[in-house]
């Protein structure tokens, strides 16, 4: 039977601001990616993300970012040294493995969020900066990345076990790319659209695209974003088909107790 592992983009709340229902989440993902306090979360969220996680049997991953709190992470922001960035990126992957390992639940992965994901997805100096903090400090965690990135590429150039990974509520460009959320269409609202963009990825294994075309895939996770509308709902009805196409629902990595 093949098998998949469902994620989240988690632990967005901050100080009073709840984003997503994190709590219903965690009953239906195998593993969930922790926002590391720049672009959202704080410790105090952090720490109850991880302990939720540790108690569903959810393996947790750094979700790190720009330090951009108040664009949630999504602005492309240009003219950092490639240096400023990785120290950004080791100072949040440190403050989560700590965290974690405080709990007892390690980290078993890092997954880069929103606009330095993508930008680093297309640029091969930023791509090799984002490898270069996971090698810095821990490199037995798995890169989590794009099929077809500059990412994808410098992570396996480097020696690192690569996730592959792909999305349940976004379209991609001919290039294989996420399109830019300012394009009309970007983010799937619609339930059966998602599962049945799903279906074809891991099914299939082709990624439909803007254009019309396909690309292959071999996806090892498949993400739903925690702060989109209906990401609970989406979330359920995906576990739930994909079981009916004999599809299993695993963790790709566990925690080292």
């Amino acid at each position: 039977m093949p098998t998949v592992d469902l994620n989240c983009d988690m632990g967005e709340s901050f100080g009073a601001y709840t984003v997503g229902d994190d709590r219903a989440m965690m009953d239906i993902i195998t593993t969930a990616n922790i926002a590391c306090g720049f672009h959202a979360g704080d410790p105090c969220v952090m720490r109850d993300t991880i302990l939720a996680a540790k108690a569903a049997g959810v393996a947790i991953g750094a979700h790190p970012s720009f330090m951009d709190l108040y664009g949630f992470g999504r602005r492309r922001i240009s003219g950092e040294r490639p240096e400023d960035i990785e120290a950004q990126l080791v100072y949040q992957l440190a403050a989560i493995q700590g965290m974690a390992a405080s709990l007892g639940w390690p980290i078993t992965h890092m997954k880069i969020h929103g606009a330095l994901s993508n930008m680093a997805a297309e640029d091969p100096v930023l791509a090799k900066v984002c490898v270069s903090a996971v090698r810095a400090v821990d490199p037995s965690l798995v890169f989590v990345t794009l099929p077809f990135s500059e990412t994808m590429k410098a992570a396996q150039t480097a020696g690192l076990t690569v996730a592959c990974e792909v999305f349940a509520d976004r379209r991609y460009t001919t290039n294989g790319m996420l399109a830019s959320r300012q394009m009309e269409g970007a983010v799937i609202d619609e339930l059966q659209q998602s599962v049945d963009q799903v279906l074809s990825m891991l099914r299939d294994n082709r990624i439909p695209t803007i254009g019309g075309g396909f690309l292959p895939v071999q996806a090892t996770t498949v993400c739903i974003h925690g702060d989109t509308p209906g990401a609970v709902a989406t979330a359920a009805a995906l576990r739930k088909e994909l079981g009916r196409a004999g599809i299993d629902i695993a963790p790709f990595a566990r925690p080292s107790l």
